[in-house]
C-alpha cells in the first residue's frame, strides 16, 4: 500500500505508555501514518517539550515527531482520517466534541464516554459530564462483541483493561443463560504496574509494590464491567510487581446441570473463529507471559460440576488488547483496513 492510501493519525496524550504503544503498533502499520504527536493537556511541560524519541529513546530513527500542546487548530490542519485520545477522562470529554467536527473517527482510550448514564461520571470519576448527547451515541469499542457497531462508528469508547479481561469470559455464558439467577460473578484481578499510568509515585514503583488490593468495592470499572457483562459482578483488582499484563480470575455460580460440554460449546461458538481470543485446551491456564506485546486474550478454565461452579482465568496485556491494541483494531475496522493488520505477532516478535 503507498503513502499516498494511507490513513492519516494523530495521537493526543502521546507521552504516556498507552501513547507510546500507538506509536509503537502504528509505525508498523502498512495502512496508517501518524502524522501528528499531541501532549494531553494535563502533562507537565517537561513531557510536552522535545521529540517523541527523546521522551521514549526505544524509538530512536523511528518515530521523529515533536510531542506539541494540543490545540483543535493545530489538529485539524493535519486532516486526520483518525484521533487517538490517550489523555484522562476529563480531558477527553471536551477534545472528543472538538475533533469530531474535522470529520475524523474519535477513538477515546480514556473512560469519558463507556458509561451511557451522565449520572454515574461524579461517583466513579469525580467529574459532571457535559455531553450525555455523544455518550449515547459512542460506540464501545469492544470488537469480538460490537463489531457491526464499531464498523459505522464515529466516536469509540475504547474499554478499559481490566473489563476487557472479564467481559470477553463472561459475556457469552451471560447469553447463553449458564449464570444462575441471583448469583454474582467474583473477579480477581492483577495486574502490572503500567496500569496505573506513567506519571511519577513511589508506591507504584516496583521496588515498592506489593501484591495487595486496592479499589475495593469502590473501583471505576464495576459499572463498565456490569454493563457489558450484562449482570452485577464483584471486582477486586490488585497491583502486582511486574511491569505489563492483567491475568483474571472470575468465579461464576451456574445453573444446575451445566456440563463441561456446554462450557465449551459456549466458549467455542462466541469465540472459535476470533483472531485475538485464544480458547486454551482443557486443564491449560493462561499466563501473562504468553500474551505479552500480543493483542490477544488468552482464556482458560475449569469446572466442578457436581456444584455448578465454574472457574474461568483469563490473560491480556494492558497496554495492548487492554488499550493501544484494541483501540487499533477498532480503527482498523472502522476505516476498512483489516481488522489484524499491524496486530498479528510474527515469529521474531515484531508486528505484521
Amino acid at each position: 500500500m503507498g503513502n499516498a492510501a494511507r490513513k492519516r493519525v494523530v495521537i493526543v496524550g502521546a507521552g504516556g505508555y498507552s501513547g507510546a504503544e500507538l506509536v509503537s503498533i502504528l509505525s508498523q502499520h502498512p495502512g496508517a501514518e501518524v502524522v501528528g504527536l499531541f501532549a494531553s493537556a494535563r502533562r507537565e511541560k517537561g513531557d510536552q517539550a522535545g521529540k517523541f524519541e527523546e521522551i521514549f529513546p526505544r524509538f530512536r530513527g523511528i518515530c521523529e515527531l515533536p510531542i506539541l500542546p494540543v490545540e483543535f487548530d493545530a489538529v485539524a490542519a493535519l486532516k486526520p482520517d483518525a484521533v487517538f485520545l490517550a489523555t484522562p477522562h476529563e480531558a477527553s470529554v471536551e477534545l472528543a466534541p472538538q475533533f469530531l467536527k474535522t470529520g475524523a473517527v474519535v477513538l477515546d482510550l480514556s473512560a469519558a464516554f463507556r458509561l451511557k448514564n451522565p449520572g454515574l461520571y461524579p461517583k466513579h470519576y469525580g467529574f459532571e459530564h457535559g455531553h450525555a448527547a455523544l455518550l449515547r451515541e459512542a460506540v464501545y469499542g469492544l470488537p469480538e462483541l460490537f463489531r457491526e457497531e464499531i464498523a459505522k462508528a464515529f466516536l469509540i469508547a475504547v474499554p478499559g483493561c481490566y473489563p476487557t479481561s472479564a467481559i470477553l469470559p463472561l459475556a457469552p455464558l451471560k447469553r447463553a443463560g449458564l449464570i444462575r439467577e441471583g448469583t454474582r460473578p467474583i473477579v480477581d484481578s492483577a495486574s502490572g504496574v503500567t496500569g496505573a499510568g506513567r506519571g511519577a509515585n513511589v508506591k507504584y514503583m516496583l521496588a515498592e509494590v506489593s501484591l495487595q488490593p486496592y479499589g475495593v468495592l469502590s473501583h471505576r470499572h464495576q459499572p463498565e464491567i456490569d454493563a457489558y457483562a450484562g449482570l452485577p459482578t464483584l471486582f477486586t483488582p490488585h497491583l502486582v510487581a511486574f511491569d505489563r499484563g492483567i491475568l483474571s480470575i472470575i468465579h461464576v455460580d451456574l445453573v444446575d446441570g451445566t456440563t463441561a460440554e456446554k462450557v465449551g460449546k459456549v466458549f467455542g461458538e462466541a469465540y472459535a473463529n476470533e483472531q485475538f481470543v485464544r480458547l486454551l485446551p482443557s486443564k491449560s491456564f493462561p499466563a501473562v507471559s504468553d500474551v505479552r506485546n500480543t493483542n490477544f486474550c488468552d482464556i482458560g478454565w475449569a469446572i466442578d460440576e457436581a456444584n455448578s461452579h465454574l472457574l474461568v482465568f483469563s490473560a491480556i496485556d494492558n497496554l495492548v488488547k487492554g488499550a493501544a491494541g484494541q483501540a487499533v483494531q477498532c480503527m482498523n475496522i472502522c476505516l476498512g483496513l483489516g481488522e489484524a493488520t499491524a496486530l498479528r505477532p510474527k515469529q521474531n516478535g515484531d508486528r505484521s
